[in-house]
Formats: C-alpha cells, structure tokens, sequence
C-alpha cells in the first residue's frame, strides 16, 4: 500500500503540488478554501497523527522489554523519557538529522535481517511448506473489504500526509521529485518483503511470540552480538525519532493554526518556545496513557487506522484543489473533512467485522465533495444594488 501510494504521488499528484508553489498541505488548502477550513483539516488530522505516535510508544516498550527484563510501565516510561529529552534538547533540526541517518540504518539493517533470515529458514520454499498458504501468503486472507482496506488506508495516508508532500514539492526539479518517490515507492516494498521474511521466520522458530517482539528477539538470537546491538539501537533511535518528531509537527500546527491566531496573536519567541514544549509533552503524557492496558492494545489493532483517518479527512478536498480549483465551496470541503473521519470511526462500530470503516468515510467525503462540485462556486452577486 505504501509503495503504491508514493507511485501515484508521483505520476498523478507530483505535477500539480510541484506547480503550485506551495509546501505544506494546510496551505495548500487556505489558498483553495479559506483558512478556518485548513485549520479545521489539519486539527482533525492531527487524531490520525496521535495514534501513529501511540504505536511508536507501543513498539518502543515491546523493543526494550525484548531486551531487558523489567516491566513494561518501566519501559514505556523510558521511551517516554527519550521522547521529551529527544525533541526538547533537538527540535526539528535534530528530528531532520536523525531521520537521515535511521533511513540509511534501518534500509541497510532490515535487508540484512530479512536475508539472514531467508538463509536459516532454507530459503522460500521453506516458508511455503512449512506455513498455511491461505495465510501468510494471501494479501487479501482476512478477506477483500478488509484487506484492501488496510492497503488503501496506506495509499490514501501517504497522498496526504506532509511528511510524503513535503520532498516533492522541495525537490529541485519536477523530474527529481517524481523520480524520487518511485525511487522511495520501490524501496518500502523491499523493505516490506525483507520484514515479512523475519516475520516468518520467527513464527516457524518461536510460535508464540508477540509480532511486536519478533525483530528484536531475532536480531538478539540469531545475529552476531555487534551487528544484533546496532540493529536494535537503529530500531530504538528510530522509534524515538518517530515518535518525537510527529509530536513536533502536531505541536507546531497547534501552536501556528490555533494557539498562535486565536489566544495569543502577539505571542513573544519566548512564549512560542515554551508553548511549543508544553504541547509536546502533553501530547506524549496523553499518548503514554493510550498505551498502556487494554486500550493501548486496541489501538495497536488500528495501525492502519492513523493513515486512514488522515486520509478520510484530507483527500478528496486536496484532490479538487489540485485538478478542480475554484470549483468547490468552502462549505462543501468542511462538510467533507467532517464527515469522512467521523464515518471512519463510527464504521468500526457499525459495519462487519470484515469491511475496512475506510470505505465508509472515504465515500461520504467523496460523495459530498463531487456535489459541490456538481452544485458550483457561489455565482457573484450582479445586482447593482
């Protein structure tokens, strides 16, 4: 899903962003419907954003406690700890840093894993006599609404997550950033399949073990002491990165969109500094919270949810912005960005089992987006009076 989604970023979605000088997605949508409408987009996905940097808080704890033995609210502390340190002493120039170096480690580290693992299984064909075909080597093997969902969540998140815009409308010319997002499109399905490897691997080798646990435990048992040791400070500085550097975009969106212009306009440097960190470690407090228990785990059970959400909330408008400017009103696209997260949501209560709610959401933001569409821009008023 993620690979497919970063190809139609740049043979569909690469020309217009590019074109329209702009760089982030919240002006992209200001200049189109006004600026209460970005704000209300950018709030809303800031939700999905939450949950993304809830599941680095859980993959975090999972990581340390695979490691050492101590409890797990001793670990997510820790992870809390290294997260507020992390983003409080280094801000977003050591968020860019950081995320140059844990790309490069953790390509270089999970090929490593998923080939050493490929050798020790005895190659694919061992997979396939040795795990149920139906389900580990079906895409869609809890069905297809399910299934398609999860990938379109995927495709639908990175076509309208900044993270993924923000390279290509940066790039110094149209065909490096088109060029650049195959490149990155090609390289995640590599970086999947080397994941799936190990995955399978350990579930041939150790049944029982938690999917969270499955590449630390690898790297600690079937791996040379010095290589297993970089591989595990490469998933842990990634995680805190991660982690920390989503809570800094948040942080920055609620301080520029909603503190910033509607409590504090004149606000000093100094304030923005120390709001800035207080958002920050509210969000991190609120997201160690999440985590913990039961409802930490149900949320883990929506990984693909965050990616959905942000999609349900900012696709279609951004889709009409793009290839239909001027054609929308601003009532229509807020009516929409309402109306598709909300869908998302109550569909995981309403629907099957076996349905994605993404579909749900995604329709009605559609559906209400294309009669706008239909109904027009308001006509002037010619009246001379």
């Amino acid at each position: 899903g993620g690979g497919i989604g970063l190809c139609i970023l740049a043979l569909v979605f690469a020309k217009p962003l590019y074109n329209s000088g702009l760089t982030t997605l919240p002006q992209i949508l200001t200049r189109e419907y006004g600026k209460r409408i970005a704000t209300l987009s950018a709030v809303l996905m800031s939700v999905g954003t939450f949950m993304s940097i809830v599941s680095q808080m859980l993959s975090g704890t999972a990581l340390i406690t695979s490691m050492v033995e101590v409890a797990p609210s001793i670990a997510m502390l820790t992870v809390l700890l290294l997260m507020i340190a992390y983003v409080v002493f280094g801000g977003a120039w050591g968020a860019g840093m950081v995320g140059m170096v844990k790309t490069l480690l953790l390509y270089v580290t999970t090929f490593v894993c998923g080939i050493v693992s490929l050798r020790l299984a005895g190659g694919f064909p061992a997979f396939q006599a040795a795990l149920p075909h139906d389900q580990y080597f079906n895409l869609f093997a809890r069905g297809y609404w399910k299934d398609g969902g999860a990938g379109a969540s995927l495709i639908f998140g990175v076509l309208t997550t900044q993270a993924y815009i923000l390279p290509v409308v940066s790039a110094k010319n149209l065909r490096t950033s088109k060029a650049g997002a195959i490149l990155g499109g090609f390289l995640t399905v590599l970086i999947g399949i080397a994941g799936i490897f190990v995955g399978m691997f350990m579930r041939m080798e150790m049944p029982d073990i938690s999917s969270a646990s499955a590449l630390p435990v690898f790297a600690l048992t079937y791996l040379p002491g010095f290589l297993g040791g970089v591989i595990l400070a490469t998933l842990l500085v990634a995680l805190v990165g991660t982690g920390a550097g989503l809570s800094l975009g948040v942080s920055s969106m609620l301080y520029q969109d909603i503190y910033k212009p509607f409590i504090q306009p004149n606000a000093s440097d100094k304030t923005q500094l120390r709001v800035s960190r207080g958002i920050i470690l509210a969000l991190l407090l609120a997201a160690a919270l999440f985590s913990m228990g039961k409802l930490g785990s149900l949320i883990l059970s929506w990984g693909f949810l965050s990616m959905g959400l942000r999609g349900a909330v900012a696709f279609a408008p951004l889709c009409f912005a793009l290839f239909s400017p001027g054609r929308i009103r601003p009532a229509f696209a807020g009516a929409a960005i309402i109306a598709g997260p909300l869908l998302v949501l109550l569909g995981s209560y309403i629907l099957p089992p076996d349905i994605d709610p993404l579909f749900l959401g995604m329709a009605a933001a559609l559906l209400i987006t294309f009669i706008g569409w239909l109904i027009g821009p308001k006509k002037p008023n010619l009246d001379p009076s």
